[in-house]
């Protein structure tokens, strides 16, 4: 389904990317890890064809996106649905507003088969009945609910996720992962997740890419992560800081004065 091969990316000489390589098999769902700042969320960038590497191809669906014009990228975007980190709502819209927003703009459903599909989808993600509420009625975990059924209006054979439970408390979090996995097998889709959330990454995804220094250093099951014997993934999903904090060492040595 998604193929990338050798991609580079640079900001103002900072590289970000590093002939990084991965490949997504259809129906898959891949959970890419890594520290803040990696690059993993400017990879889901050049993966939907927002960003356009130095080198190295992103392959799509069979077609070279780095490749494509404004006009067909704009044709191939309409197979992603993408779930923003904030769920990033528009907050002058009503919920059934946001679902129904791509919708509008790019097919040429009637009112009506628009608000069924709306309806259809909130079902979906448990949020059927809160189509008239405004966002700033809802929860954390209700816009990414909400995010979801607007990600998935548009029927889309790839989601891509940017941090999916970030700021959501525990059980929240879990019944996000459980809503992406249901609907990974219901919608027959493929998914790459971004996220610091090893529960989640453990949850969701059928494999696990780790993220760093602008190349994927390892890739397995979660199973195959959890043991893997590369140090920097078990320091990562372990959460081990790499060494004393400055500020605590220096009060340290303080203390250590005569």
């Amino acid at each position: 389904m998604i193929d990338v091969e050798d991609l580079t990316k640079s900001f103002n000489g900072n590289l970000v990317l590093d002939n990084l390589c991965l490949h997504v098999g259809d129906g898959e769902t891949i959970v890419v890890i890594g520290r803040s700042g990696c690059g993993k969320s400017v990879l889901l960038k050049h993966i939907v064809g927002l960003l356009r590497p130095d080198s190295g191809r992103v392959v799509v669906r069979g077609q070279d996106i780095t490749q494509l014009s404004e006009r067909r990228l704009d044709e191939v975007r309409r197979h992603f649905g993408v779930v923003f980190q904030g769920a990033a709502l528009f907050d002058s819209l009503t919920v059934a507003e946001n679902v129904a927003f791509g919708l509008i703009q790019h097919s040429r459903m009637k009112r009506n088969e628009i608000d069924q599909k709306v309806a259809y989808c909130l079902d979906l993600v448990g949020m059927n009945g809160a189509q008239d509420k405004m966002p700033a009625e809802l929860s954390g975990g209700m816009k990414k609910r909400v995010a979801l059924a607007r990600a998935i209006a548009f029927d889309p054979t790839i989601i891509l996720y940017d941090e999916p439970t970030t700021g959501l408390d525990p059980i929240m979090a879990d019944a996000i992962n459980e809503l992406i996995v249901c609907l990974g097998k219901k919608l027959s889709v493929t998914s790459i997740a971004v996220t610091h959330d090893m529960k989640s990454a453990y949850k969701i995804a059928d494999r696990i890419a780790m993220l760093h220094n602008g190349k994927i250093i390892a890739v397995g099951t979660p199973d195959e992560i959890e043991n893997s014997p590369n140090p920097v993934v078990q320091q990562f999903i372990q959460g081990k800081a790499e060494g004393p904090i400055p500020q605590c060492a220096d009060a340290e040595r303080g203390k250590a004065k005569p």
